[in-house]
């Protein structure tokens, strides 16, 4: 049949990841570090998805598609959100606080085997920070370091969750780190004097899962746009047990 649907355009996609979050039929997914219509009979052809596009990649199309299909969304989104089952359930194992925020509810990480390969005994991996301060708030806008820089700007709780941090992500690059959801401040009007002051290569978002640290990811893009600048840019998201979601 012939309907409106979404189209991606790959070259314009930067692998946000924001219109995989606005799609809550599941239709798009991050493949390869682009976005893709993964499936269209998932996809209503409302264009939720569009807005939340920093690219402009995602446009609404008319053609032959297969028709959409709530029943089979509903039930896709049921096995997506079923809870995992654990092998050594507790009371306490997960309970969510009084705030009811999802990024705060606790959880119990078990894990069967390292994430990592163990290091060898007794030796000590070398730090990757080139320069100091690191938290947003207190670098300076303009700095040496800043030069010709490769950025990473990574959500606090990234360094704890993902073993391999330093030779991983902070290799080669200038470290900014903060928290969104508690840091009383707009990191938006720092990165942009850094973005507009200094000659950035590109910028990398390390963000973890939870929702609140979306607010990284939107600063980042509310700084680039004001700054004036095409700098390429792209993120990563850690989850809570320190895989990655997405590269």
């Amino acid at each position: 049949m012939k309907r409106t649907i979404v189209h991606i355009d790959e070259e314009k996609c930067n692998g946000c990841g924001l219109c995989v979050k606005a799609c809550h039929e599941g239709a798009i997914q991050l493949i390869g570090g682009k976005a893709r219509l993964v499936s269209e009979s998932y996809c209503d052809g409302l264009g939720a998805c569009l807005p939340e596009c920093p690219m402009g990649a995602i446009t609404l199309v008319e053609r032959e598609a297969a028709p959409f299909d709530e029943q089979a969304v509903a039930a896709a989104h049921a096995a997506r959100t079923a809870p995992p089952p654990s092998p050594t359930p507790t009371p306490e194992s997960k309970s969510p606080l009084p705030c009811g925020c999802p990024g705060t509810m606790a959880q119990m990480l078990i894990r069967t085997a390292p994430a990592q390969p163990a290091p060898e005994p007794h030796s000590d991996a070398s730090s990757e920070l080139r320069q100091w301060p690191v938290q947003i708030q207190l670098v300076p806008a303009r700095a040496p370091w800043f030069d010709g820089a490769r950025l990473l700007i990574a959500a606090d709780c990234t360094a704890y969750a993902y073993a391999r941090m330093h030779d991983r992500f902070m290799r080669g690059r200038i470290t900014l780190i903060g928290c969104p959801k508690l840091d009383d401040a707009d990191y938006a009007e720092k990165l942009t004097a850094i973005f507009s002051d200094n000659n950035i290569q590109n910028v990398l978002v390390l963000r973890m899962e939870v929702p609140c640290c979306g607010g990284l990811v939107h600063a980042v893009q509310r700084a680039l746009a004001a700054s004036g600048k095409t700098i390429p840019w792209r993120t990563v998201i850690v989850t809570r047990d320190g895989a990655l979601l997405e590269e």
